[in-house]
């Protein structure tokens, strides 16, 4: 009898340290969980307007200068690399987009 009650008393002993252990694990996944912003069951908590962070557009790439672009264009013609009709397209699609 005396060996019967020392396993139920370790029984005992190991269960009670398990649970006490997974309500620790629990309360500070719960209190993480709340500092993200969440509430424990997995949702999205309501946050104050204050404290959230708030999504800004970037803002959009500076246009490049035609003026430029033209400049670098022609210089391209004149070295040779573009052709006459070459030119004139690319010529055409930068004064479209202005």
């Amino acid at each position: 009898m005396p060996g019967l009650l020392r396993g139920i008393a370790r029984t005992a002993v190991v269960a009670g340290t398990a649970t006490a252990v997974s309500n620790r694990v629990s309360r500070r996944q719960a209190e993480r969980w709340q500092q993200q912003g969440r509430d424990p069951s997995g949702e999205q908590a309501p946050v104050e307007q204050e404290s959230a962070p708030r999504y800004q557009e970037p803002p959009p790439p500076p246009q490049p200068d035609m003026v430029q672009q033209l400049k670098d264009l022609a210089e391209l013609k004149d070295q040779g690399i573009l052709t006459e009709e070459e030119f004139a397209a690319q010529k055409a699609r930068i004064l479209d987009n202005a």
